[in-house]
């Protein structure tokens, strides 16, 4: 059983969680395709982080949404890959959905890499839609946009 809660990112297992979904990424993208923030970004204000917990305790997943003016966008979305297709992400999505909801966000973003599939398929299978870049984001081969209405 997972269960997912908001936790601050600046714990040592949290931070390797982290580290293990760059060293994925960044192979992957040219330097100027990663869009991805550090753990001193994710421990601001405006920021909603969650972390997914194994029935033993142990960090297998997180995620955050960044809470904008216009949206909220969903950033660092990970689950260690002996735990995936078990529920963590589905859980860590549910919780940040519905936080964002519950603080007047109206509508979830985000960016991800054409390259990577099961994300892709993961969150269309949640709802969310293909668009356009927003906020800062320019176009760029390497992206792949979403929304949501929440």
């Amino acid at each position: 059983m997972v269960r997912a809660s908001l936790e601050s990112p600046a714990q040592p297992e949290v931070v390797a969680l982290i580290e293990a979904l760059d060293a994925y990424q960044v192979p992957l993208y040219p330097i100027e395709s990663h869009h991805g923030i550090d753990v001193q970004a994710l421990a601001a204000p405006n920021v909603l982080f969650a972390v997914a917990r194994s029935a033993d305790g142990r960090a297998v997943g997180c995620g955050a949404v960044v809470l904008t003016q216009e949206l909220g966008e969903l950033k660092r979305m990970y689950t260690e890959p002996g735990h995936r297709g078990s529920g963590v992400a589905q859980a860590v999505l549910a919780l940040l959905e519905s936080e964002a909801r519950s603080r007047g966000v109206a509508e979830l973003a985000l960016e991800t890499g054409y390259l990577q599939g099961e994300a892709l398929a993961f969150y269309g299978k949640h709802g969310y839609r293909r668009c356009g870049p927003f906020g800062a984001y320019t176009d760029d081969p390497n992206s792949v946009f979403m929304r949501k209405r929440l």
